[in-house]
């Protein structure tokens, strides 16, 4: 079907749709914070509390690229409704789950599930858009995003406090269905598939694995396993073997999942990196900003997600803006403009001290935000036009991909970083300290940020474990720089729109 023959009203149901089943997707992790105290309380397994999480982010990351390919193989709406089905029956079993491990269970599903939809989404408004429209359209996908973040643990804490926790996973249930019906009603494809279909099943199964070990390595490495154990030298091993398998069987395939040679255009391959390292900052601030807000600057967690809030509302901003001007600026010139915003926030966080103020804090998060919206942003643009349009699946979900794996090692380095600096650093402060103090801290440094810890301590005590945090936290801080001024590199190795 040609897109310049639907009427308005069809393309706006189909985007409505579209961004309904990217904001249940967004909302489910963001949600859970605040249930997973309660949902431990009544189904017990606390062993199991990190893969609810961790099982939910795995499958959604291994699913990303093999739906973009899939939508260049097979019909988009019925992978979009068995995405969304998935994701809504996936819901109703986690919201009946009897036991922790029937929970983790469902989650893998939910995770293949949302992983089609944030892959089909950004493809769904990318084919649905009137031409030079693009831009404007994909950067609602990124208000979806600041949306959620703001709504999401406030809603969940209202529904365990007023409700029930199960009630976090069936409110997916009626919303999931009117983005269902909308999808089934009014989308259609709009470019040819292919005739002769040749699924790579060695390069998926390769992928995948590659995939899962090389995130379970920066998720579990210097936390529940140190990096030079042999938990972890067995990882890496793995993470080759996958890697050397994928890379024979793309090589011999008829039709790969994720054709190598794309990586020789400049657009697909500077554009996928400059997101990978914008990812890698941000996400990286995400996870350990507040320890140095809390811990060093002494603010209230209501500060501290103030403080956070800013830098998911600078990206949706950011990108809101770019989707508005692009058009006379150009992508290139948005990713230059947007990798160097990123260096100036980054470079602002290195001057972080024990006198900086909640405003400095906040106008750095903007700048950083802003920074990633325009290069998420533009560098999707740039990758998609890299590649013919029957690749344009592919094209948008690496760059999905690139984005996921860009945080995910972010926040797997930098949790090292974090874990290793703070006890090193708080292991030389602390001799001071009365032994009561000593003792909590030693059972866990987690303690630091408890108010009751915080009121035990005398001034000159607190100041000794504020200087503490400071220093162990600047390592990422100076990582967080070093990522955002590759990520700008990119930017400024990326051919421009004539080329």
């Amino acid at each position: 079907m040609d897109v310049n023959q639907m009427t308005q009203v069809s393309r706006r149901l189909i985007i409505g749709a579209a961004l309904l089943a990217l904001f249940l997707g967004a909302m489910d992790a963001l949600v859970m914070t605040a249930a997973m105290p309660t949902i431990i309380t009544d189904l017990g397994g606390l062993h199991l509390y990190a893969w609810v999480y961790s099982a939910y982010f795995l499958a959604r990351a291994v699913s990303l690229p093999v739906f973009g390919k899939l939508c260049d193989l097979f019909d988009t709406k019925k992978l979009f409704l068995f995405s969304i089905g998935l994701f809504i029956l996936s819901s109703m079993a986690a919201g009946a789950s009897p036991s922790m491990s029937f929970l983790v269970a469902a989650r893998i599903f939910q995770g293949i599930g949302a992983g089609g939809v944030f892959a089909l989404v950004y493809i769904v408004l990318s084919e649905a858009s009137l031409p030079g429209q693009r831009v404007k359209t994909l950067s609602f996908a990124s208000s979806i995003w600041g949306i959620s973040s703001v709504i999401g643990p406030t809603l969940g804490g209202f529904i365990v406090t007023y409700f029930s926790w199960r009630w976090i996973f069936y409110i997916n249930v009626p919303l999931g269905i009117v983005s269902f019906v909308g999808i089934w009603h009014y989308l259609k494809d709009f470019r040819e598939k292919r005739t002769t279909i040749y699924l790579d099943i060695a390069g998926v199964l390769f992928l995948s694995g590659f995939i899962l070990s090389l995130l379970t390595l920066f998720m579990v490495g210097g936390r529940e396993f140190e990096w030079t154990s042999w938990p972890m030298a067995a990882l890496v091993f793995v993470t080759f073997f996958f890697a050397a398998g994928f890379y024979l069987a793309e090589k011999r395939a008829k039709d790969p999942i994720l054709d190598l040679r794309f990586f020789k255009y400049k657009r697909f391959a500077y554009g996928n990196l400059a997101t990978f390292f914008s990812s890698f900052s941000i996400f990286s601030l995400f996870a350990y900003a507040p320890l140095f807000l809390q811990g060093a600057l002494t603010q209230t967690p209501m500060q501290v997600g103030w403080a956070m809030l800013s830098l998911s509302l600078g990206w949706s901003v950011g990108s809101l803006v770019l989707g508005r001007i692009m058009d006379r600026i150009g992508a290139k010139t948005a990713a230059l403009a947007g990798g160097a915003l990123l260096v100036v926030g980054s470079t602002l966080t290195l001057g972080f001290n024990l006198t900086t103020t909640m405003v400095h804090t906040f106008i750095t998060f903007q700048l950083v935000g802003l920074g990633m919206g325009f290069v998420t942003l533009a560098t999707l643009i740039l990758v998609q036009e890299s590649l013919s349009i029957k690749d344009l699946g592919v094209a948008t979900s690496f760059h999905q991909f690139s984005r996921t794996l860009g945080g995910t090692i972010g926040v797997g380095i930098c949790g090292g970083l974090a874990t290793s600096g703070l006890l090193n650093r708080l292991e030389t402060a602390t001799q001071g300290l009365n032994p009561q103090l000593l003792v909590q801290l030693r059972a866990g440094v987690e303690n630091l940020f408890k108010p009751e810890f915080v009121a035990m301590m005398a001034p000159s005590e607190g100041r000794i474990l504020q200087e503490a945090v400071l220093k162990g936290v600047s390592s990422i801080f100076l990582v967080v720089f070093i990522a955002s001024l590759l990520s700008f590199v990119c930017c400024f190795l990326l051919p421009g729109e004539d080329k």
